[in-house]
């Protein structure tokens, strides 16, 4: 169901210039469809990123198959992509799941990227001018990713074919998990793909096009390559659904495990930064290495084997934003709502919780750097030593150090003394000098001199 809101109008752009009550329109997208077929359940849907052509919603079914929707045409699809030829689809068990999604090779979630040149080897003949589309990537509950090119624009039957699955380096045993739950494609060139598991993992995977053979080491992120094309896993997260407390002995562990969907979302106002909503609140993720991989990727260096090195240099911040499990005996309150909304005064989250409330939290605009090391755990470069640690290990004692101190104190309190003492002497020569030369006895004036030049010399002495 597609809701339309009315327009805005009037001294403070209200809905339908500030009416209390407003009439929305509704669309409903494919409901004859899904009436008909009772045991088919909706696994994702997004927007179609093309904004030169009419609005169109993509639906993803539990069938393995994905229909494009006009909203001019909402019952009836204008593309559908089958994502499985097998024949056991057709074959369902108990609640009309399927045999291949008991295995776990189901789509689960897709997006799509960049609008980018399609390589020649997809479309199978050279052609005159470049054909641009949008790439879809597919992630199935098993954790492996497929990739299509889509144009709504372009009639080239080639486009729709599945490319994979996509071979993730460095190869893991498990695939990188098999509870694959949500895939997110960051705007950015390269495409960093983010992988998301139901126990809480995050795995950012940098699209790079692959070998062409075991020979070849020569990687390339150009969309216009030939080569195949292949996930880098950058790094992986682990998110922290609910706080971890030390389990007493008689507890079972299993009671204190936690796991849920994960949602991911783009910030429309920050592309290196996406959230994470599920059962426990609401995660930010900030990519802080991007612009070191566009360095890294755009120098002489062709050996792309390295960027996990380069992964380790600088890693990426996770911030609980909001927590709605705390602690792993309270009920969960699953996020329903997600927007990011912004204005003069910067960008706010609005979230919406399964019992309808509203919570916002202020964004930054911007990821903000990592935090300084602290200094208990920073490495002193220069070979730098405390003072005070080079008292402690010297020969002489703390204590002696400070008695010198106060012999210290002690020495310039009576040199003080004695120099106010000479300043009032100076000061009563001085008016006796000035007695002298008014009455002109010039053989007085030569003792006073020789008075009170006796204690400066005695100054120098001491000093």
């Amino acid at each position: 169901m597609v809701l339309e809101l009315p327009k805005r109008w009037g001294k403070n752009s209200e809905f339908e210039g500030g009416k209390s009550t407003v009439n929305c329109s509704t669309i409903p997208i494919a409901e004859r469809f899904f009436t008909s077929s009772t045991s088919l359940t909706l696994k994702h849907a997004a927007w179609y990123p093309c904004e030169t052509v009419e609005p169109h919603i993509v639906l993803l079914t539990s069938d393995n198959t994905i229909r494009f929707y006009s909203l001019k045409v909402p019952q009836t699809p204008i593309k559908v992509i089958a994502l499985s030829d097998t024949e056991e689809e057709t074959l369902t068990i108990r609640k009309g799941r399927a045999y291949t999604a008991s295995l776990g090779e189901t789509a689960v979630a897709f997006d799509f990227g960049l609008l980018v040149p399609v390589p020649e080897n997809v479309l199978g003949q050279r052609r005159s001018e470049e054909v641009l589309a949008y790439p879809l990537y597919i992630l199935y509950e098993n954790g492996e990713t497929f990739l299509t090119y889509i144009s709504l624009l372009q009639s080239t039957g080639s486009l729709d074919k599945l490319l994979g699955p996509l071979p993730m380096h460095p190869a893991a045993e498990d695939n990188y998990g098999y509870d694959a739950c949500a895939v997110l494609c960051l705007p950015c060139v390269p495409n960093i793909l983010v992988i998301a598991t139901e126990s809480g993992m995050l795995y950012h995977c940098v699209v790079l096009d692959g070998e062409e053979d075991d020979e070849q080491s020569e990687k390339s992120w150009d969309p216009r390559s030939d080569l195949t094309p292949s996930l880098y896993v950058f790094e992986c997260v682990e998110l922290e659904l609910a706080l971890k407390l030390a389990s007493r002995d008689e507890e079972d562990p299993s009671e204190t495990y936690f796991s849920c969907p994960i949602k991911l979302h783009k910030d429309p106002k920050c592309p290196s930064r996406y959230h994470c909503t599920h059962e426990a609140g609401v995660h930010s993720v900030g990519l802080t290495w991007i612009n070191k991989l566009h360095k890294f990727l755009g120098s002489d260096e062709e050996d792309k084997d390295s960027l996990q090195e380069l992964g380790a240099e600088q890693k990426c911040f996770v911030e609980h934003i909001l927590c709605t499990k705390p602690l792993p005996s309270r009920q969960p309150a699953p996020i329903r709502g997600f927007w990011i909304v912004s204005d003069i005064l910067g960008s706010t989250m609005i979230c919406i919780t399964n019992t309808y409330e509203c919570i916002t939290r202020p964004l930054l605009s911007t990821v903000h750097p990592a935090s300084p090391p602290l200094l208990c755990t920073r490495e002193d470069k220069d070979g730098a030593v405390s003072p005070l640690r080079i008292l402690a290990e010297s020969q002489h004692s703390f204590e002696k150090h400070i008695r010198n101190l106060n012999y210290c104190r002690e020495e310039r309190k009576s040199l003080r003394e004695m120099a106010e003492r000479l300043a009032d002497k100076y000061e009563e020569a001085k008016e006796k000098q000035e007695d002298i030369m008014n009455s002109g006895d010039f053989s007085v004036l030569l003792q006073v001199q020789t008075e009170s030049a006796c204690p400066l010399e005695t100054l120098c002495e001491t000093g």
